[in-house]
């Protein structure tokens, strides 16, 4: 439903603006922040974003042992390295090389390029029930009505945590780390109330949802 991008970079400020930026971009980010257990990991993604200078085995080492593994996935490099014997060295096995510090839209057409070559471009939109959603856009319509819905920030950013996991129930402690990220508090009920007003704006009943259902005692999950 949502491409998923194994980033691998051990700069916290650059890995966290980046994760950033391209969540709002709509993609799933799995962020490691050394080459360590990166093999369990590179099954479950659609494109590798692989820094070279990272603790553990440096990104060449990583880079070549997983196109090895895994040719039909996607590998980008980044690195501050400017000299052209570490673009030749890692174009030898890399798709692309992208090199610090870059514009961030550079970095997202360059994925976009990357997925489309590899064929594991994700659809732009789909539809639950009377939604149509805009993954890329992140834009709800009511097709129905032919009105668009607008979500406050939070809003979109709980609907659209949940439709990158599609049945799958997360926890009411997952959904609000990640949204507000901040620690769960047991009582709180900040998260109930936004996914009250999350449904009274998408939902047909708000009182029968039949988009996003609570999971008593657990927590929530979109049913597709």
């Amino acid at each position: 439903m949502t491409n998923t991008i194994l980033y691998i970079e051990d700069d916290t400020e650059i890995g966290t603006f980046t994760k950033a930026f391209l969540e709002s971009k709509g993609f799933e980010i799995i962020w490691l922040k050394s080459s360590y257990d990166h093999e369990k990991y590179v099954e479950k993604a659609d494109l590798v974003l692989l820094d070279i200078m990272i603790p553990g085995l440096d990104g060449f080492t990583v880079g070549q042992r997983i196109k090895k593994r895994n040719a039909e996935t996607p590998l980008l490099l980044q690195t501050a390295r400017t000299s052209i014997e570490d673009k030749l060295k890692g174009l030898n096995f890399a798709d692309d090389y992208i090199t610090k510090p870059f514009h961030p839209e550079e970095l997202a057409a360059r994925i976009d390029i990357l997925l489309r070559r590899f064929d594991k471009v994700s659809e732009d939109c789909i539809e639950i029930h009377h939604l149509k959603v805009n993954i890329k856009e992140k834009r709800l319509i009511n097709v129905e009505k032919d009105e668009e819905i607008l979500l406050t920030e939070k809003q979109l950013k709980i609907f659209f945590y949940l439709l990158r996991h599609p049945n799958q129930i997360l926890t009411k402690e997952q959904i609000y780390e990640m949204v507000w990220e901040r620690t769960f508090i047991e009582g709180d009920k900040t998260l109930m109330v936004h996914i009250r007003h999350l449904r009274q704006k998408i939902e047909k009943d708000p009182n029968n949802p039949k988009i996003v259902e609570t999971i008593r005692g657990i927590g929530y999950r979109i049913r597709q």
